[in-house]
């Protein structure tokens, strides 16, 4: 490892009900709309209608609540003003290079497509399955590196780690309206449990957390102090699913099984904070 850092802070930032000015409206500039539609931003887009990209148009149209179009060129410094982030995506460097200047002297965070030495963030390549979300960065170095990473994580997921966290998130909140309170042993002795179970659950047995298994579960382990497996609290086999002609997740990546497993309770974790 060099002694030299060399690499980013990966971290979720949250965008919901802030603004963010998008300049340009070709392919990238969907991308951009794409990915910070669902972080629950309010986005300005300035580019002229000629030069706009279908999907941006499309999402123009889709979007009208949350997206406030301008036909035009970005025009200076008083377009940033009450950003709270800016993302360029031109074909003009030299341009892309202004709007920079400009955001660092107002302290707005900034991204420039294409121009990562001005950049104060990357988009890396991101995996989305509900309240999952993976990202993979090269930080600049590789964008097509990013692309084949992200391909072998996804192959190796089974696509329902999504549903497993949403239930997650039920027992996760359930067991708080039990025992509520923040932190102290309480909130120790929560997170305890939680992460037994996930470590004890696999994820098609956390796929099957209905209500009333969640409550089984809080009544036979939680109350009890302990962890009863699925077959335990409920009879029911852990169901068995693999994509057709792949091999187990185990097989095709190592360590994704794992990690899979801990971003189901870590995700899970997370939202239940943010409740």
């Amino acid at each position: 490892m060099s002694s030299e850092p060399s690499s980013s802070l990966l971290i979720a930032w949250q965008l919901k009900d802030k603004h963010v000015l998008i300049v340009g409206g070709g392919e990238v500039a969907s991308q951009r709309i794409d990915s910070v539609l669902p972080a629950g931003a309010h986005i300005t887009l300035l580019a002229p209608a000629k030069g706009l990209h279908p999907r941006t148009r499309e999402l123009i149209d889709l979007y009208t609540s949350r997206i406030t179009y301008y036909d035009r060129r970005f025009s200076g410094p008083a377009e940033i003003n009450k950003m709270d982030l800016v993302l360029t995506a031109l074909d003009d460097p030299h341009r892309s290079r202004e709007i920079c200047e400009l955001c660092r002297k107002a302290r707005i965070p900034v991204n420039a497509a294409d121009l990562p030495d001005l950049c104060d963030f990357y988009f890396g390549a991101q995996i989305r399955d509900g309240p999952l979300q993976i990202m993979i960065s090269t930080n600049g170095n590789g964008p097509r590196m990013a692309a084949l990473v992200k391909k072998k994580i996804a192959d190796a997921l089974s696509g329902r780690e999504g549903d497993a966290i949403d239930r997650v998130g039920v027992l996760r909140a359930q067991l708080k309206e039990r025992a509520p309170g923040v932190g102290g042993p309480l909130g120790r002795r929560r997170m305890k449990w939680m992460s037994e179970v996930c470590n004890t659950w696999d994820i098609d047995d956390l796929m099957q957390l209905d209500n009333e298994t969640i409550a089984k579960l809080l009544d036979e382990g939680w109350e009890k102090n302990t962890v009863p497996t699925l077959a335990e609290l409920s009879g029911r086999k852990t169901r068995t699913t693999k994509k057709s002609g792949q091999s187990s997740i185990v097989k095709v990546l190592p360590a994704v099984g794992s990690f899979a497993l801990g971003a189901v309770c870590a995700t899970a974790f997370f939202l239940g904070r943010r409740r």
